[in-house]
């Protein structure tokens, strides 16, 4: 099935892929498509605040968190699952219509709304070839920039890797070793 102006789009032959940042699964699935690494489920990012020597001052004062916990609604949920790097535009634009129907018409320009948002919070790059697992994009994995504070063993976050893509570098690195010995 193809969609209409996804060709002439600025993200025609593009692969969205998120950056760096911690984020988990939590709750029930909702709806989704069934592919490897797409659960439905709403995403939460964590994301350390950066304060400036005043703020600091004021946040010990008034014990503001230090970080932001920002929960995704539905769409942009499923949007974060399929963008790892693996589908190109016109793949995430079909999966999304497939998933929302009419909810999320027109398509084309919703998702790329979707994509623009994330892109502009530093949380989502444009690749011009698929991901090739230069970075990490896994869930509960917390960028090598940022200090988040250790979750409570209780807490409902879902961070097991559902995809290929998700797996940890590092834990590649180690399996590429482990198979060369």
């Amino acid at each position: 099935m193809d969609i209409v102006n996804t060709e002439e789009h600025r993200y025609a032959n593009t692969y969205p892929c998120r950056l760096p940042v911690w984020w988990a699964r939590i709750g029930e699935p909702g709806p989704h498509i069934d592919e490897e690494g797409i659960t439905g489920m709403k995403i939460v990012l964590r994301i350390e605040k950066r304060f400036t020597r005043f703020e600091r001052i004021l946040a010990r004062f008034l014990r503001a968190p230090k970080e932001i916990r920002r929960p995704l609604d539905n769409m942009n949920s499923m949007l974060w699952e399929l963008c790892d790097g693996s589908r190109d535009f016109q793949a995430i634009c079909i999966a999304m219509d497939a998933c929302f129907h009419e909810d999320i018409a027109p398509v084309v320009d919703r998702t790329a709304a979707g994509i623009d948002a994330l892109k502009s919070r530093n949380l989502m790059s444009i690749l011009s070839q698929p991901f090739t697992k230069k970075w990490n994009i896994g869930p509960g994995l917390a960028p090598q920039h940022q200090r988040l504070s250790e979750l409570d063993e209780d807490s409902d976050y879902d961070t097991e890797p559902r995809s290929k893509n998700e797996r940890s570098v590092i834990d590649i690195e180690e399996g590429s070793q482990q198979a060369d010995q």
